[in-house]
Parts: C-alpha cells; structure tokens; sequence
C-alpha cells in the first residue's frame, strides 16, 4: 500500500485530536491550535486554569444558559475554551496570532468568536458545526473571517 501523505487541514485536525486526549472535561473533550505558514504558534484544549480543579477530577460546574432562540441548555463553567486556553498560551509567550488560521473540532462560541477577531486570525478551519453556532457565524462574517467545515455534521454533546 502506497504512503498517502495528508493535506495540510488533515494533519492540522490529526493534531486537534491528539490535543484533545489532554482535555479536561468529558462533555467535550476538544482543543484547537493556530498556524501560519503552516507552522503551528499555540495550541489549547478544553479545561480549568492551571492550578485549579478539573471536572475530570471534582465534577462539573453545570449552568443553566439561555440561548438566543430562548432554549435552554446545561453548560458547565469550570473549564475554559480550548480557543481561550490557545489565545492565553500564545499572549504567555509573545506570540502574535495576526493572520493565522485556527484548526479546531467544532465552531467557536459567541465569546471565542469575538475574541479570535480581536486576535486579528484570518481564517477558521473547523471539523464540525456546533449546533447553536449561528451567532459566531454572524460574528466572523461580518469581521471578514471565513469559517470551513470538514464535515457536514453538527456536534451534539451528550448530557453527562
């Protein structure tokens, strides 16, 4: 059988899927990491801060949160974003995310969404939609932020 070497978005993604074995969380263990030039500058997954308990470890801190569409759903709190912990890596070491582009598993939230144009990013690759992504779609839009998906399905996270 004859090596197949991956593109450039699938060896991105293989390496989202590596980082997220190191989440934190199980209602959703996904990371993310920003590249330009097809160099990777920081990398996050989803749990608490450093030094701070993890769900893995005490449990989940579970919210209720109204969504836009008035539904409500459980959301826990103790861990931060995999986009988040990848912005704060990057500002820990002086590293500029002006023009890159974020490989992640799912769409960013409406506050990662907001923070990534405040990074400068210029382009999302994303494996899956996430079901209330609607707004974070709007945001990017409007900020000139191209969002692609690998994959036509949504990520629906199962309650635990």
């Amino acid at each position: 059988m004859t090596h197949q070497r991956p593109n450039w978005d699938e060896y991105f993604i293989e390496v989202v899927h590596a980082l997220a074995k190191r989440a934190t969380c199980d209602r959703g263990r996904t990371a993310c990491l920003f590249t330009k030039e097809n160099r990777i500058l920081s990398s996050g997954y989803v749990g608490a801060p450093p030094g701070m308990p993890h769900c893995d470890d005490v449990g989940h801190d579970l919210r209720t949160v109204v969504l836009p569409d008035g539904t409500k759903s459980e959301h826990c709190m103790r861990g931060i974003h995999a986009e988040q912990n990848a912005i704060c890596q990057a500002a820990r070491f002086g590293i500029s995310l002006e023009g890159a582009t974020l490989y992640c598993k799912m769409s960013p939230c409406r506050t990662c969404a907001m923070l990534l144009v405040s990074c400068g990013i210029k382009e999302i690759v994303a494996e899956f939609k996430y079901k209330t992504a609607t707004e974070s779609e709007e945001i990017l839009k409007s900020a000139g932020i191209p969002i692609r998906y690998i994959h036509d399905e949504e990520i629906v996270y199962e309650k635990k």
